[in-house]
């Protein structure tokens, strides 16, 4: 095998090879390198399985994916694959297998939850791709508006329309040459989906005789689908809202020992058997997975009131579109491009392409049945044949280009396949700001990506200025609204204000007698827990709040006594004072149900701006959906192109990429794409594998490892430093806001000093947390305590934040470390001193065997001493 993985400065894996199977084969080992947990985790979730090591809270999901039978379409959909892309893809897997259990070494969340690394099946990627995108259609909306027309008539059925916080949405444009400084087209955008640690995907450039490509990519699924860059020809997507999922309510009864459904025409047997859930902590869970001739039953069963079944396109007509995949790879012009998208079934997608020599392409792509028009609606009956599939698919839309093109899953487009889309707003924004220039370049785009305007405040805003005889914090409160920007800038505390009277108006109305029938309704309606968030009174409220503010479909409900009423509420209050970044702060999901999520503050933009940031108002200011990534495609020349994800390259905890983008999303930094071999650098010899050094102190812990402490090198180890030292949780460190160069700056003078010293402390070779000695004659600190001979400073920073979701983990560390400083019997006593708000640091000191001292004032902070005394241990000892 002639095939090599190289890294840029990001730690972007560059992968080449002889062939496409050859390749496919070492993206699959790369994947399982550096996203080992992530890709388990998933392979779990399209089979079923991850109460088995997650708990009881996976239960409901698991429930979910057995009943709707994905791991069966999944290999059915491979069965159906021509048989050179069922080579290429089963290549992917085979490389995934031998690199899987390598990957988990390094992963620690394995050893957390006692997970072994299993075996990949040939249809285990799409398998993932189904589980990804299941609910990418909001089928689950059906169920909302079932209750809603129950409870306030027909009339009302999409009263609560819009692109709310559960459904995955995106920005996308595409600006012709005669726009751009360089008469070459520009794609760029940025997919929304709920931001995951590690991230959805994967930036990656793939390379072989065949073909040269980069984009990004779904960990454990081979190739580039959605957002790639061939050279020649560029594409994207963003989600086209089309409707083309069905639920079906069904008649079901028992016949012995068979289960049979009523259809249009008669009754019909029903396929019926029982699968265990294995639960981690918990008794296993029976379950009864049955499937009508429409499709499995998700909700409900044949001894329970309600049955209802799903029908989507893949498990009818066993095809999920995999065969374009290899084809988009080597395609060279946008006429490739389409005729690959002629294969794509699901997710149904807006694309838009360009290419070197002047091609166009806006189109949509994937299946959608031709069906009544009450499937799209709500929930059927089954027994109806006027319900039925019928026809081939519907025709998919297609327009030309002029000057721009703008996608933000507005009803557009692709407004004939769908029945809820967003707001136009994030659509206009774009255009507008796109139309405002005629040299756009790749770096400018960035502007467009973090445009913080909010225009749906407007209905609400104007209610607000047309308020009297108000109090006086009242007036003084709309005074600022009407006065406000309307632009959620994380600086911004009028954002805040508007912020906190929206919440105040939602919570109002949801709580409204006008909507008390349909609380009740969707409270007491049987369907899981999984879909509970599509049932949520609040978040449909909120996110259709700018058309109840518009319109009189819900009589009885005093608008302007309601918008009254939350103006005095959030004044009388009194914390509109507050920045919107302090509020506004990123929650990415994370598998382990016990991890404690931490949250990232400075977030600007909103559901509704084109920095698409989602919060849910009424219920939470704190952001779990957002740009998963963002990219510019440059036709002139590729490597002018940039990316961004939220996180970095890796998903493993401690390396040197595993967040080293973040800061750069947060302040909305792109980085550049790379695809000049002679700037990369192969596969061990890249600063995340740095040549191993030699310790200055080593030891084997029984069950923990080999911890070992090595010199820190400011230069090579920058990376991985300027990640953690950056994170919010490490916001006492000091270094929140350090630019790379300012970190770099600081340890390479730290480096030059003999009374300070900085190192890495690395388990089983890899890095685990910084650790810094001092002389305290020599540190400001000297200054604030009364300085005993043999006292040793010492400061500590665990690096991976999943360290602490290891029981005994921090513990372990310190007694190696205080080990190592008392190893020098020069040393008498230890001192840290934690900030004195850090208590989280002050208790651990505590509990390492720390005696706390006074409180001091530093320069930089307030601080807790705390000392570490050489005598009580060796009496003890």
């Amino acid at each position: 095998m002639n095939a090599k993985i190289y890294r840029d400065a990001w730690g972007i894996p560059h992968l080449r090879a002889g062939s496409p199977d050859e390749l496919a084969y070492v993206q699959g080992r790369n994947v399982a390198a550096d996203r080992a947990w992530q890709i388990e985790v998933e392979r779990h979730r399209s089979q079923g399985t991850t109460a088995a090591f997650l708990g009881a809270e996976a239960v409901g999901w698991d429930r979910f994916v057995r009943q709707a039978r994905l791991d069966d379409t999944a290999r059915r959909c491979f069965r159906s694959l021509d048989a050179s892309t069922a080579v290429w893809l089963t290549r992917y897997v085979d490389g995934v297998n031998d690199s899987l259990a390598d990957g988990a070494r390094r992963a620690p969340q394995f050893a957390a939850t006692g997970l072994a690394p299993g075996r990949w099946e040939p249809w285990t990627p799409l398998g993932i791709w189904l589980s990804a995108h299941i609910l990418f259609a909001g089928f689950p909306t059906k169920l909302w508006r079932e209750e809603v027309a129950h409870a306030l008539g027909d009339d009302a059925i999409e009263l609560f329309a819009t692109d709310g916080n559960r459904t995955s949405g995106s920005n996308g444009w595409l600006v012709t040459g005669e726009r751009t400084v360089t008469g070459a087209p520009l794609i760029a955008g940025d997919p929304h989906r709920f931001i995951e640690d590690p991230g959805i995907y994967q930036q990656i450039h793939l390379c072989c005789p065949e073909f040269d490509v980069v984009g990004l990519a779904v960990p454990g699924v081979p190739g580039i689908a959605h957002f790639a860059h061939t050279g020649s020809v560029a594409w994207a997507i963003t989600n086209a809202m089309a409707d083309y999922q069905d639920l079906y309510r069904e008649r079901l009864r028992r016949r012995g020992a068979e289960v049979e459904s009523l259809g249009p025409q008669g009754w019909r047997p029903a396929s019926a058997h029982r699968e265990i859930i294995e639960v981690a902590g918990g008794d296993p869970v029976e379950i009864e997975v049955i499937e009508t001739e429409r499709g499995p039953v998700v909700i409900g069963g044949v001894d329970e009131a309600t049955a209802i079944s799903l029908r989507l396109p893949p498990r009818v007509g066993g095809d999920l579109g995999f065969g374009a995949l290899p084809a988009l790879l080597r395609a060279r012009t946008v006429d490739d491009v389409d005729r690959a998208l002629d294969q794509w079934a699901e997710p149904v997608n807006v694309v838009q392409a360009a290419d070197t020599a002047g091609g166009l392409l806006h189109r949509v792509a994937g299946r959608v049945p031709q069906r009544h028009r009450d499937n799209t609606l709500r929930v059927v009956p089954a027994w109806e044949a006027v319900y039925e599939w019928h026809g081939p698919h519907e025709p998919l839309p297609r327009e030309t280009v002029d000057g721009i093109a703008v996608m933000a899953n507005q009803r557009g487009l692709a407004a004939p396949l769908g029945v809820e889309f967003a707001p136009s707003h994030r659509a206009e924004r774009i255009r507008s700001l796109l139309e405002q220039s005629a040299t756009w370049s790749a770096k400018d785009i960035a502007t467009v990506h973090m445009d913080t305007q909010l225009a749906s405040a407007k209905p609400l805003l104007e209610l607000v200025g047309r308020l009297d005889g108000l109090s006086a914090g009242a007036t003084l409160l709309r005074d600022r609204l009407v006065g406000w920007d309307m632009r959620m800038d994380a600086e911004s505390t009028d954002a805040t204000a508007y912020a906190d009277v929206r919440s105040a108006v939602v919570r109002r109305i949801a709580a409204h007698l006008a909507l008390q029938e349909l609380a009740e309704r969707v409270e007491a309606a049987p369907y899981p827990q999984l879909f509970a968030p599509w049932l949520a009174v609040v978040p449909r409220v909120a996110f259709a709040l700018e058309g109840l503010l518009t319109a009189d479909a819900l009589p009885g409900i005093d608008r302007p006594a309601v918008v009254r009423e939350a103006v005095e509420e959030v004044a009388a209050a009194g914390r509109t004072a507050t920045p919107w970044g302090e509020r506004h702060r990123l929650a990415p999901w994370q598998a382990l149900p016990d991890a404690r999520p931490e949250v990232w503050q400075g977030l600007s933009g909103d559901h509704d701006c084109v920095l698409s940031t989602s919060s849910v108002p009424g219920l939470t200011d704190l952001s779990s959906r957002g740009p998963a990534a963002r990219y510019v495609w440059d036709l002139a020349e590729r490597e002018d192109s940039l990316w961004v994800v939220p996180f970095g390259a890796s998903g493993i905890p401690g390396d040197a990429h595993h967040r080293d983008q973040l800061p750069l999303w947060l302040r909305g930094e792109l980085v550049p794409v790379i695809t000049d071999w002679n700037r990369l650098t192969e596969e061990g010899m890249t600063s995340e594998t740095p040549a191993r050094r030699e310790a200055v102190y080593e030891q084997t812990v029984d069950g923990f490892g080999t911890v070992r402490i090595v010199p820190l090198d400011p230069a090579a180890d920058v990376d991985l430093i300027h990640g953690w030292v950056t994170e919010e949780r490490a916001r006492f460190w000091g270094m929140a806001d350090h630019t790379r160069e300012q970190v770099l700056e600081i340890y390479e003078y730290l480096d030059s000093l003999t009374t300070h010293h900085a190192f890495l402390v690395q388990r089983d070779g890899e890095p685990v947390a910084l650790f810094q000695t001092y002389e305290p004659d020599a540190d400001p600190v000297g200054e604030c305590y009364e300085v005993q001979p043999g006292d040793y400073g010492i400061h500590i920073l665990i690096g991976p934040a999943d360290g602490g979701t290891e029981r005994g983990f921090t513990g372990e560390i310190f007694r190696v470390l205080i080990a190592y400083v008392l190893a020098d019997p020069e040393h008498r006593r230890i001192i840290v001193e934690p900030d004195a708000r850090n208590q989280k640091a002050i208790e651990r000191m505590v509990r390492a065997g720390f005696e706390l001292g006074p409180e001091i004032d530093k320069p930089e902070k307030r601080a807790r001493l705390a000392f570490f005394s050489r005598e009580p241990q060796e009496r003890r000892g």
